[in-house]
């Protein structure tokens, strides 16, 4: 229709970077699984910057994002922590749910995504405001339910879902940010921008669908009937 076009990608002279008019390339470095995890964080760091350079929003991104990078080191030090939440509410289940408001039930989308993809566990992101039209149903005993809250407009409405599916016997693990978070929450990950809480959300749940498949004895890299990208509709 003659719109200008501009790709985000990881791979210059892939498909997509051909098809279009313009190319931001995310520098990630060699991608060697199939599933995605450092082009997923890149693309949030190259639309954040993106998006304030088309506002007139006084921000040091560049700094901001510095932070955030502390942060995700910093969870990457916690693996034993996410090793042992997976070995004692995902090894034997086969269902999961995320859920999480605002921002987090995006992350909570992707989160789902990559542990069904990797581990078989048929895992769904939900938006925990809508628990109640259906969705919260599917709580029963055992349930394993991991809710996120990083954003502090939605954390007291989120606690009252964890409350909600808590009664109906779920297994609940917490993914919190420090500033909001409660002494019964597993992963608190420490203050960042709220906006770029999605960069170091993402790194717990991409460690806890990890360890989910190497449980269950999964190839982590070559998840089964995935391909790295789409060649067929």
């Amino acid at each position: 229709m003659g719109y200008p076009t501009i790709t985000l990608t990881n791979v210059k002279g892939s498909t997509l970077y051909r098809e279009t008019d313009n190319q931001l390339l995310l520098h990630a470095g060699p991608e060697i699984a199939v599933a995605s995890t450092k082009a997923y964080t890149a693309q949030i760091a190259v639309l954040a910057l993106v998006a304030v350079k088309a506002s007139n929003k006084d921000i040091n991104l560049i700094k901001e994002l510095s932070i955030a990078a502390n942060v995700m080191e910093a969870l990457c030090d916690s693996k034993d922590l996410y090793k042992d939440l997976a070995k004692k509410y995902l090894n034997e289940t086969r269902n999961c749910f995320y859920i999480g408001r605002h921002l987090d039930y995006y992350l909570c989308m992707e989160a789902a995504l990559k542990l069904k993809e990797i581990s078989y566990i048929q895992t769904e992101g939900f938006a925990a405001g809508e628990l109640k039209h259906g969705t919260i149903a599917l709580i029963e005993d055992g349930t394993p339910v991991i809710a996120v809250i990083t954003q502090e407009i939605v954390n007291l409405n989120t606690r009252s879902n964890i409350k909600e599916v808590s009664a109906r016997g779920a297994n609940v693990i917490t993914i919190s940010r420090k500033g909001i978070s409660s002494k019964n929450d597993q992963i608190v990950i420490g203050d960042l921008n709220e906006f770029l809480t999605p960069l170091a959300a993402a790194v717990p749940v991409q460690l806890l669908a990890y360890y989910a498949a190497l449980d269950r004895g999964c190839d982590i890299d070559k998840p089964r009937n995935l391909a790295k990208s789409v060649t067929v509709e």
